[in-house]
């Protein structure tokens, strides 16, 4: 089961994060999914993926300001990079994260 706390501690012990926020009655969330990991596993090769399901863990997305799903959070060496909701490409997201990550890995 996922908490607060472990969210937290994959934010603060790995280089890079992606928490994904999504609802079972939001299609735009399941349809984004599985093309922004992918997209995140064919470039970065250190990102960790959480996904929060909003109807179930209901104390998890206030605690990080989230109160609409889609959203998005980037964790970069434990600080928050970027955060996307509702409406967001997967080349966008892709685009706006990779040369802060490129700086960071080599």
């Amino acid at each position: 089961m996922q908490t607060i706390q472990t969210i937290e501690n994959t934010i603060k012990e790995s280089l890079a994060v992606m928490v994904y926020f999504s609802a079972p009655t939001c299609h735009v969330c399941h349809a984004l999914k599985p093309k922004l990991i992918d997209a995140l596993n064919k470039n970065f090769k250190e990102f960790k993926v959480e996904i929060v399901d909003i109807s179930i863990e209901k104390d998890i997305a206030p605690h990080f300001g989230v109160f609409t799903a889609p959203t998005v959070l980037i964790f970069l060496n434990g600080k928050e990079f970027l955060r996307k909701s509702r409406n967001m490409s997967v080349d966008e997201v892709i685009r706006e994260i990779k040369r802060p990550y490129d700086i960071m890995t080599s």
